[in-house]
């Protein structure tokens, strides 16, 4: 079922799409089960299957009903009014969705405003739930670092483990848990597995070499898997170190040459797909530009000053990202991403995935950008998400740091997206595009986010020299 997901693009018959917006999601999937029993195409049989998916997981990401929601920014907010739930409401600033006819907003709702709108932040009643000032601070150190060294390294020591929550646990079923860790390619240099182990009741042991497998050093979406013999109360945690090698790039249209390569330009569904709307906004705004550099730049510059930050539902329920992004301008980190790689394409610039962690000395956290290609440079970075952050904060020297380079804080675990594991799970992932918070499965059916919980963990983190200045 897996590699149905690209039947994404294919739309709903509009009666489902009506009965699922209003939230009445139940009779949609009885609708859906009605039209498969019916003689329709085989890639629509497909696409109604992988809603069904889709049905299951949006009803529980938005557990607040309006009154509850009210209640909440009540609660962590000074003087907050209705009138001005209305207003983010109507602004679609406050993520939501109807069930049953009634406004639920998204369980995250709350942290979003706190992260994107700074007169949220000042009328917190909690100022210790505003997002902490070290963030722009290690940002900086590092973009001073590499302009004036020309580069910057960090060598880094990481835990992963997955737990199964309780109710989700199977004792003594056969399972397999797969853990994101480093493509060896790029920024990534000296990879060490370190440790592979499981955990039962307190006691760690070693997993033997037959209890799991590491995905090859360049595989795309690189993973250790465990396949073993699940047991309650047990967990699965891997160690390892690497080093981020980051050079700083200062990219100049009159050096660009003639001569581009043609890779990394075409669509792949449901996603990147060339739509007549995307091929217009390319068109606004590249314009009458030919400079492969300058049409990536105007992309990004566009994006980054057009797109609002905000957390959404698992990507899995969202048929088209890009066009999602395009309509109503917001989104997280991987929706900008695969936004500016598909109008790249259409422009003609080769552009690809990049993804895995934000590893920063004091916290890590799932982090997805871009890659763009323009010779004589070669691959360079584009974190459009970083990028419109500093736009909001109106530094304009770290968000044009973020066209073209990259903080050394990342791992990066994806090369490419929508890419199966190694070895390729047997039902639908939790997350079918990316490898960041790792997956599980038994023998009869995978674990979606909720029922599973994956820790980060940075061990150590320094700053280690290298020779940038050529």
């Amino acid at each position: 079922m897996y590699s149905d997901v690209e039947y994404l693009h294919i739309s709903l018959p509009e009666d489902i799409e009506k009965v699922k917006w209003y939230g009445d999601f139940e009779q949609a999937d009885r609708m859906i089960d009605l039209r498969l029993q019916t003689d329709i195409p085989e890639a629509l049989k497909k696409r109604l299957r992988y809603e069904k998916e889709i049905l299951s997981r949006i009803p529980s990401q938005y557990p607040y009903t309006w009154e509850e929601a009210l209640a909440l920014l009540q609660e962590k907010l000074s003087d907050f009014k209705e009138e001005e739930l209305k207003k983010l409401w109507e602004e679609n600033a406050a993520e939501w969705i109807y069930i049953k006819g009634q406004i639920h907003f998204k369980d995250d709702f709350f942290s979003n405003l706190v992260k994107t709108r700074k007169w949220i932040c000042d009328r917190l009643k909690d100022t210790s739930e505003a997002p902490s000032p070290d963030r722009i601070r290690i940002l900086n150190h590092a973009i001073e670092t590499m302009k004036t060294k020309g580069g910057m390294a960090c060598r880094c020591h990481i835990k992963s483990t997955l737990r199964i929550e309780k109710e989700a646990e199977r004792d003594g079923e056969a399972i397999r848990v797969y853990l994101p860790i480093p493509v060896e390619y790029a920024q990534v240099k000296q990879f060490k597995l370190l440790s592979v182990a499981i955990e039962t009741e307190g006691v760690k042991r070693e997993a033997e070499p037959g209890e799991y497998t590491v995905s090859a050093p360049d595989y795309p979406q690189r993973t250790v898997c465990f396949h073993t013999v699940h047991h309650t109360g047990q967990t699965y945690s891997i160690e390892f170190s690497y080093e981020n090698h980051m050079r700083y790039t200062d990219p100049k249209e009159e050096e660009v040459l003639d001569g581009q390569p043609s890779m990394y330009l075409g669509e792949q569904l449901p996603h990147i797909q060339f739509t007549p709307y995307l091929r217009e906004i390319t068109a606004e705004v590249v314009g009458g530009e030919t400079n492969p550099l300058t049409k990536a730049r105007k992309i990004y510059d566009y994006l980054t000053s057009h797109i609002m930050y905000s957390f959404v539902r698992s990507y899995i329920t969202i048929p088209r990202i890009p066009d999602y992004v395009a309509t109503g301008w917001k989104g997280d980190c991987g929706f900008q991403a695969l936004l500016f790689i598909t109008m790249c394409r259409i422009a003609g610039v080769p552009a690809r995935w990049q993804s895995g962690l934000y590893t920063p000395p004091n916290s890590v956290g799932s982090h997805d950008w871009a890659q763009f290609y323009v010779a004589p440079y070669g691959w360079m970075f584009a974190d459009v998400s970083f990028g419109g952050s500093a736009y909001r904060d109106g530094d304009e020297e770290r968000r044009r740091f973020y066209f073209g380079n990259l903080d050394p804080y990342r791992m990066p675990a994806a090369s490419q997206f929508q890419h199966p594991f190694y070895p390729p799970m047997t039902w639908n992932r939790n997350d079918p595009y990316d490898n960041q918070v790792g997956e599980a499965e038994y023998e009869d059916r995978s674990l979606r986010g909720g029922e599973y919980d994956t820790h980060h963990e940075m061990l150590e983190i320094e700053e280690i020299s290298d020779s940038y200045r050529l």
